[in-house]
């Protein structure tokens, strides 16, 4: 029965009028926004194929999809800890009444601009618009981790197992007959070495774990193995341990330390994505891996841990322009197509701070505009990439939100009203990127 039901559902994405496409009039796109220009085998889910060189997300009747998706799309939007309210939800109360009604009014809005996709951190009524839409599970922050302090789990510890275990029960188990989940991140913006949130590498952080710490017994295994002796690791690092339990938190510079660290946290990354991957795939085997959300930067030894391990890698960035050395390498070393599941602009005529928040600020909304189009034309026209996502659907408070941000990144402000130069632009832009996209490897090939 369920297969049959399956069977009409791809006729109904294949041969209805499109309803994602504002020229809906020309039904160049399914029900779910694939591009029926190009077609192939259809899976019942979506899944990821290269084609003659370009690589798409394949949408459940077997069309290519471009995931243009939409962050955080949220009935309360953000809480301002300064006002002790959430000064988008008193105009939705007002507006909408039912959050049921807002979550209408919202999926026509993407609808009419074109986007296809339900992003990260958005309210479960969304996930009911039959709209595709993604999940993070946040599987580390379950098990000890924290994107915002750099705290990293014990992957290797029995409560990691189970926190997985109990995510994907709760999350993914529920979810695998949905035709209209794209997938599942892990988590986001894990801190996986040195950065703002973290003045030292994962291999030392473990090595200080608490004594009976499974991670503290893999970091002490790992240096036995690479040195036997506490004499050969003290000679490498320029220290003076009295044993492999011992190694101090402050550290000479050492290019055989930094060797070490890199060679262990391509360690934790596979046993991290492994256990994810398992997890998930034990209570949903339909549907794709997205990653992890890297915050800018994606480090060599994570790329190789996590490579036999997800479907998708993707990456969050606030450049003006596609970081296209950073994005090509990440493609070199995993074979995975991409997908950046975070970008926005700000712009300083919104009337906002634009004071905390990442990304520089441009002077105006038709400037936003015009980097939206830029940026997005020129990531599309890069073969291996599959999709991006805005951030973020509102405004954030002028008073700042949980983390003090206070920045212009929505498509609507906090009265519920479109930004219409950027969302006319967006409609139009977002109506060209499966064209663009089908010619980039000839692009590639001419280069």
């Amino acid at each position: 029965m369920k297969y049959k039901t399956h069977l009409l559902l791809i006729t109904l994405f294949c041969f209805t009028p499109c309803v994602i496409n504002a020229q809906s009039s020309n039904s160049e796109y399914d029900m779910v926004g694939g591009w029926k220009t190009i077609r192939t085998e259809a899976k019942l889910y979506f899944y990821t194929k290269e084609i003659d060189g370009v690589w798409w997300f394949i949408d459940p009747a077997g069309c290519a999809f471009i995931s243009k998706g939409v962050n955080h799309i949220s009935y309360t939007a953000d809480q301002c800890p300064k006002l002790g309210y959430s000064p988008y939800q008193r105009v939705t109360d007002k507006k909408y009444r039912f959050p049921s009604v807002w979550a209408k009014a919202v999926a026509e809005n993407l609808h009419r601009w074109n986007f296809n996709t339900i992003g990260a951190w958005s309210s479960d009524l969304m996930f009911e618009q039959e709209i595709p839409y993604t999940l993070i599970l946040n599987i580390g922050t379950q098990a000890g981790g924290d994107w915002q302090s750099g705290a990293f789990p014990d992957v290797f510890s029995g409560e990691f197992h189970k926190a997985a275990q109990r995510v994907a029960k709760r999350s993914c188990k529920p979810r695998k007959e949905d035709i209209h989940l794209l997938g599942y991140f892990t988590d986001n913006e894990l801190a996986w070495g040195q950065d703002w949130r973290r003045k030292q590498s994962l291999l030392i952080d473990y090595l200080h774990f608490e004594p009976d710490a499974p991670g503290r017994r893999e970091a002490i295994s790992f240096l036995k193995e690479r040195y036997e002796k506490i004499e050969s690791l003290n000679q490498a690092w320029k220290i003076e341990a009295e044993s492999f339990k011992a190694i101090p938190s402050s550290l000479p510079d050492s290019e055989a330390r930094k060797d070490d660290e890199t060679a262990f946290l391509e360690r934790i990354a596979s046993e991290y994505f492994r256990v994810c991957r398992e997890a998930i795939q034990e209570a949903d085997p339909n549907h794709l891996i997205l990653g992890c959300r890297f915050a800018g930067r994606a480090r060599e030894a994570v790329l190789k841990g996590m490579k036999d391990h997800v479907d998708v890698i993707s990456y969050n960035t606030y450049n003006y322009t596609p970081p296209r050395d950073q994005l090509d390498r990440i493609y070199r070393l995993t074979g995975k197509p991409i997908m950046v599941t975070e970008f926005s602009f700000k712009a300083m005529d919104s009337g906002l701070p634009n004071t905390k928040g990442a990304g520089k600020p441009v002077e105006t909304q038709q400037d936003r505009a015009h980097h939206f189009t830029s940026f997005v034309t020129e990531l599309l026209n890069i073969p291996y990439m599959i999709g991006y996502h805005w951030f973020e659907y509102v405004d954030e408070p002028k008073e700042g939100r949980f983390d003090g941000e206070n920045s212009n990144y929505g498509l609507v402000n906090i009265k519920d009203e479109p930004w219409e130069i950027l969302t006319q632009e967006m409609t139009q832009t977002n109506s060209k990127i499966e064209q663009i996209h089908s010619q980039a490897s000839t692009e590639k090939k001419n280069k």
